[in-house]
């Protein structure tokens, strides 16, 4: 949390000492909003110009697909534009400002590493003011552990690796994710099939099973062999023996620990192997 105001050591003001779940206080939505302005508006639209083909391809997609208003509607003055996402970002419910920080994270023209950096003032901000959530890729999720986020985000974050790989990772954290209709079962899916991806292109077999794709990767690179038990076993929880995607239908409870697990271990998993082919100068991004 950082070292603690004089007025916090003596008493005079209280300190915040429980997450923030399902709520975004008043404070925590102020610091959101520099993060905006100084990574966003300020570090690029300023910077560059607010009539820059990028910048109001950007805006013409806030008021088409966020706002779901009439592009005609967007005013002419810079000003006016501001003006209107301030009102929003500060007037919805605490859901909605997390929709609006996800949508700039995954749409605003990556210049001058504005995502990135948004991203990152965000995730200081949630977690100094004890929220339960953070940006992971583009995506708010619930936390357990800043443990477990940086696994995922390291995935997410890697465009040394292939697309496939990310796609995947960035799906199961959304069906995650999802706070009204989660899709804990295809969640798992996808964080299976991530690791899938990544063997498949270490062996360069694109049609191999997990479990044919680990036993060639070992001839180009040394995994533990605990860690291709484990993640055998892993597969098998999601596959029949020749891979095919039922043996997890077949269970009835699937849950949110279930999906999450799974996601964190793959990732875990795909960033130890991301390791093993650089020390062996295997190019990930070849699919």
């Amino acid at each position: 949390m950082g070292k603690l105001r004089f007025s916090e050591r003596r008493g005079y003001k209280s300190i915040r000492n429980e997450i923030q779940r399902e709520e975004l206080d008043e404070k925590t939505r102020n610091l959101l909003w520099n993060v905006f302005l100084e990574k966003v508006w300020y570090g690029v639209v300023n910077r560059l110009d607010y009539n820059a083909p990028m910048i109001r391809s950007f805006i013409f997609k806030l008021w088409d697909e966020f706002f779901e208003e009439p592009i005609d509607t967007i005013p002419s003055n810079q000003r006016d534009v501001y003006n209107i996402i301030k009102s929003f970002f500060f007037e919805p419910k605490w859901y909605e400002t997390f929709d609006y920080i996800e949508f700039i994270a995954e749409n605003f023209p990556n210049i001058y590493g504005a995502n990135r950096l948004f991203v990152e003032g965000c995730n200081v901000v949630l977690k100094r003011k004890l929220s339960a959530y953070r940006l992971v890729g583009d995506t708010i999720t619930e936390i357990s552990s800043e443990e477990e986020i940086a696994e995922i985000a390291e995935v997410l974050d890697d465009n040394d690796i292939h697309k496939s790989i990310r796609v995947h990772m960035k799906t199961a954290l959304k069906m995650l994710s999802d706070k009204n209709s989660p899709d804990f079962r295809n969640s798992i899916k996808e964080s299976i099939s991530a690791v899938e991806s990544i063997c498949r292109i270490i062996a360069e077999k694109p049609k191999a099973t997990l479990g044919e794709a680990l036993k060639k990767i070992e001839d180009k690179v040394e995994i533990h062999p605990a860690l291709k038990s484990a993640f055998l076993k892993l597969y098998g929880y999601t596959s029949d023996e020749d891979g095919i995607r039922h043996s997890i239908m077949e269970l009835k409870d699937i849950d949110f620990e279930d999906a999450k697990f799974m996601l964190v271990s793959c990732s875990a998993f795909i960033n130890y192997l991301k390791e093993k082919t650089a020390k062996a100068k295997i190019d990930l991004r070849k699919p």
